[in-house]
């Protein structure tokens, strides 16, 4: 009997094996039973030609209507073959495959596998695989299974292969050791591993899909959950120093000095935290928010806490321009109490320290010396602070802004820098579907910010179709004009830099095949001159990107902080921490080359004053397109909760997941964590509880290996989120 993780070589010949290894991922037996057909065929049913994409490897069941062959050249010989539906029909074409023209007989069914492609305007399929007579016949019984499936390796002999492993490997009943115990099967109605292996691969009745698929999706939902679970009790275990601000202390001078009210909002995510913070086991807790909600302040409370239990607290931030700018506004939320030990700080406060990659020699020095002293309370930083060279004298929170632009080991090198474990506080300005948050983020408790504090106006939103209405641009930047005048400033965006590499975004979407993407991407080297030059000529126009050195950057930045710039020229350096009251309107250039939550968080830089907002999307993009329709949804809502899963629903499950950036395939084959929310929170209640009684699943062995394998086969770097 071959063993369920015997490599796939031991069932199927060498050439085979490789190619499933290294197209499909493949590797043992396992994982072959486990490569699930895609969709069912009814036996007799045939393909809707109508319905077959361009470019996609398609398995095609249809009746041969007519066959011609004929030389066209010396040594080529074509042969076609008309197949039919009944309704569509469509010609394969074989070069150099003579012997087939008395295989093909009219009215006979057959299959056709290969790439669909288009030849003078009509679909094709050229030399594709084909099952006929004996090979046809594999596929009696109630449901065909269409796999998943390579050039090289039709879905038919994925299926052969399949019916092999399942009679070498599943002989017989109840086989396998199963991962979910029987007690809860019985409770959530599910069939046993063996039978849902063998149904989804040769089910007799829809009705055996949906039981083997709902109990093998359930698997997928309840490993994944049984590992958080696991790292969830991992982390409370570790011990932490518990950090209870002092009355009247810092946090308590801050608060007092507050020129406005918490929102109701902030302050229960306040007292969550606080109630982290106090406890002797590390907080892992993921705060999100919308743009502007005020987490910020949320955080600076959680690091006064820190400091006034004599710790100190590191913000980490993904790129220079907003740790400056995190720096700029904590100490200007702080006052004096930035400045202990400076002419006019006071006593009771505390230093914060700025650290990154460009610094001077001399300011470095100083802040290395604050930081290992303790002088410095609050530490602020991109990836500098990670270096060997940073000691903290006594680090007690990590808070982590825009988490998902740091990869694993930046967090955790961050974190042990510290002498016990010190309690972590990650932001998110990205709003999170809950699905995703159980999964993704499962082993963080999650608060989330809905409400926007007083003051801020609404951001009226706007698709500017330029390429069918040219005039609606010119009316934009009247509209920048206009706002100027008032004595606002107004951001415009491109997507790339310029004058080198073709850079696009950073996430651009799957579907931007539009008008625009037939060429370059706008960039801020060719938009500012036109715009100095043309509509907004007599206007201070600058412009900011990221080749620009540092200090260049924070000098342009100030002054328009300051009010001396009218509009800035520049590229998604400011998609994130860039805060400007005075600033009104924004103009996207080439919107369509953005992903809706950029979109969202780019517009999140306007209307955080008192003046309402104004965002205008610039797009070539044609109405009813995909990439048109991306636009007017973004410009339909200011919810960032349902733009996140509009956006998410564009992606596939590896990108979500993070396996596609690794290259890796992902672990999850039918759930789908944004769809599946109902299967994630049983799976998840279900593990915590098997986790509370079995914390190191000794009782539950098939469980265990199962966990083991995912966290063996490095499929759980998504996992890694804290």
């Amino acid at each position: 009997m071959v063993a369920f993780r015997d490599p796939v070589r031991n069932v199927v010949g060498g050439p085979t094996a490789k190619e499933m290894t290294d197209r499909l991922g493949i590797a043992t037996v396992e994982d072959l039973l486990r490569h699930y057909p895609r969709r069912y065929y009814e036996r007799g049913e045939l393909t809707d030609l109508a319905r077959l994409v361009p470019g996609e490897l398609a398995t095609v069941q249809a009746t041969i209507a007519s066959v011609g062959g004929r030389q066209i050249r010396a040594k080529l010989h074509k042969l076609d073959v008309v197949i039919t539906d009944g309704r569509t029909r469509m010609t394969v074409t074989f070069f150099n495959q003579r012997y087939r023209e008395k295989l093909f007989v009219p009215g006979q069914e057959a299959f056709f596998a290969g790439k669909v492609e288009v030849y003078r305007n009509k679909l094709t399929l050229t030399n594709p695989e084909v099952a006929l007579g004996d090979d046809a016949e594999d596929f009696a019984g109630g449901l065909m299974p269409v796999y998943p499936a390579t050039a090289k390796l039709a879905s038919w002999r994925l299926r052969k292969a399949v019916s092999v492993a399942l009679e070498v490997a599943l002989p017989e009943a109840d086989q396998l050791d199963d991962p979910l115990p029987a007690e809860l099967r019985l409770r959530r109605g599910l069939t046993g591993l063996d039978d849902a292996l063998r149904k989804v691969h040769k089910p007799d009745t829809r009705d055996d899909v949906r039981r083997a698929r709902d109990r093998l999706r359930y698997d997928e939902a309840f490993v994944l959950q049984t590992v958080l679970a696991r790292r969830r009790a991992e982390a409370t275990a570790q011990p932490a120093t518990a950090r209870v601000p002092r009355p009247g202390g810092l946090l308590d001078e801050f608060d007092a000095r507050l020129p406005f009210t918490l929102t109701d909002g902030q302050q229960e995510v306040a007292a969550a935290v606080a109630a982290d913070l106090a406890r002797e086991h590390p907080m892992h807790r993921l705060l999100q928010g919308e743009v502007g909600s005020g987490k910020t302040v949320v955080a600076l409370r959680a690091m006064l806490a820190v400091v006034d239990s004599g710790g100190q607290a590191a913000l980490l931030a993904p790129t220079e321009v907003l740790a400056q700018q995190h720096h700029r506004s904590i100490t200007a939320m702080l006052g004096p109490l930035a400045e202990r030990g400076l002419l006019g700080g006071s006593d009771i406060g505390t230093r914060v320290a700025l650290l990154t990659g460009s610094q001077a020699t001399a300011a470095r020095r100083t802040n290395l010396l604050d930081i290992v002293s303790g002088d410095a309370g609050i530490v602020i930083g991109t990836h500098a602070l990670i270096q060997d060279t940073v000691d903290f004298q006594d680090l007690g929170l990590v808070v982590v802004d825009e988490q998902h632009r740091f990869g694993v080991e930046q967090r955790d090198a961050l974190r042990n820098k510290a002498k016990v474990p010190p309690h972590l506080l990650v932001m998110t300005a990205t709003p999170i579907p809950r699905t995703v948050a159980m999964t993704v983020f499962g082993d963080l408790d999650v608060s989330t910010l809905t409400e926007l504090p007083a003051g801020r106006s609404p951001i009226a939103s706007h698709v500017v179709p330029a390429g069918e209405k040219p005039h609606f641009l010119d009316r934009a930047w009247t509209r920048v004009r206009e706002e100027v005048d008032n004595g606002h400033q107004v951001y415009v965006v491109c997507p790339r830099i310029g004058a080198g590499p073709e850079e696009e975004a950073d996430d651009v979407p799957a579907d931007a095949e539009t008008t625009s993407a037939l060429r370059p991407a706008l960039a801020v080297l060719d938009v500012m001159p036109m715009l100095v030059e043309g509509p907004l000529a007599g206007l201070r126009v600058e412009m900011m990107h990221g080749r620009m050195p540092p200090d260049a950057k924070d000098d342009v930045m100030r002054r328009f902080a300051a009010g001396v710039v009218d509009v800035l020229v520049a590229t998604t350096v400011v998609e994130v921490g860039v805060d400007v009251a005075n600033a009104t309107a924004m103009v996207v250039m080439d919107a369509d080359r953005f992903g809706v939550s950029q979109l969202h968080q780019l517009r999140g830089r306007v209307g955080r004053g008192s003046a309402p907002g104004l965002c205008l999307l610039v797009t070539d993009s044609e109405a009813g397109t995909p990439a048109r329709e991306r636009l007017d949804a973004v410009a339909a809502t200011q919810d960032g909760f349902e733009l996140s899963r509009l956006d998410l629903e564009t992606r596939r499950e590896g990108d979500v997941l993070g396996a596609s950036q690794s290259g890796r395939r992902s672990s999850l084959r039918l759930l789908s964590v944004l769809r599946d929310e109902a299967v994630i929170a049983e799976a998840r209640e279900d593990a915590a509880a098997l986790v509370a009684a079995d914390p190191d699943l000794g009782k539950h062995p098939a469980l265990r290996a199962a966990v083991e394998a995912v966290l063996a086969d490095q499929r759980a770097e998504y996992l890694e989120k804290a």
